[in-house]
């Protein structure tokens, strides 16, 4: 969901980097926080990091001006909050559009806005949801991390049809154009991401559960099933 370089009109494209940027700052603050309280928490951080370059770097053709891929922001929220995932996201986006020519400068904040800030928000309160109604903990994840990416998706062709109201339709129509083309690759793309974040949280569970139960991730019932 990765919008190209000097796709959006200038006015789009600061308005987008002024909405995401008091959710950059308030991340900064965020990690340096929790880094400050536990130290430790530094490896499941790059993990969170890596996890999200590597997947969002997987592109393929979709929308004029835009592709899919999955976003891997639903992990790090669901493990350090959504907050945290905004300057991280943002330093993939930059890495990407700088070494990868995958999505851009000039559109870097409507992308930061949509993988970044909605999708991973989307994941947090999703899996708090989940387990608030006691769902299986890997049905739990899957949903979150699998809505974090649709979610994403909706919103970037929410910012593709406000920058390209269909003539006769408008910004509904647009959306409606836009949202249904992507969703034929998203819709595969973010069950696929569902199920690599149940599979990498389970390791994770496995590997660091005492960690994780600190953080108020998993509960004691969890980390030993």
């Amino acid at each position: 969901m990765h919008i190209m370089e000097g796709f959006l009109p200038v006015k789009h494209a600061i308005g987008w980097s002024i909405a995401a940027a008091p959710f950059v700052t308030y991340g900064l603050y965020s990690i340096n926080k929790k880094i400050k309280e536990s130290p430790e928490q530094r490896m499941l951080l790059g993990v969170a990091a890596a996890f999200t370059f590597v997947l969002s770097a997987l592109k393929m053709p979709s929308v004029t001006g835009s592709s899919s891929h999955p976003t891997g922001t639903g992990l790090g929220a669901m493990l350090f909050g959504p907050a945290a995932m905004a300057p991280i996201g943002m330093v993939v986006l930059m890495f990407q559009a700088i070494l990868l020519a995958h999505g851009g400068l000039t559109t870097l904040g409507a992308n930061i806005f949509s993988m970044a800030v909605v999708g991973p928000f989307a994941a947090a309160a999703t899996y708090r949801v989940a387990k608030a109604v006691r769902l299986p903990f890997a049905l739990s994840v899957f949903i979150a991390a699998s809505l974090a990416d649709l979610l994403t998706y909706i919103t970037t062709s929410a910012q593709l049809a406000l920058a390209f109201p269909d003539p006769t339709g408008g910004f509904v129509g647009s959306l409606a154009k836009f949202a249904s083309v992507f969703a034929i690759t998203q819709i595969p793309i973010a069950i696929i991401e569902g199920l690599l974040t149940v599979m990498v949280f389970n390791a994770l569970a496995r590997f660091n559960p005492v960690e994780l139960r600190n953080m108020k991730v998993l509960t004691a019932q969890e980390s030993q099933a």
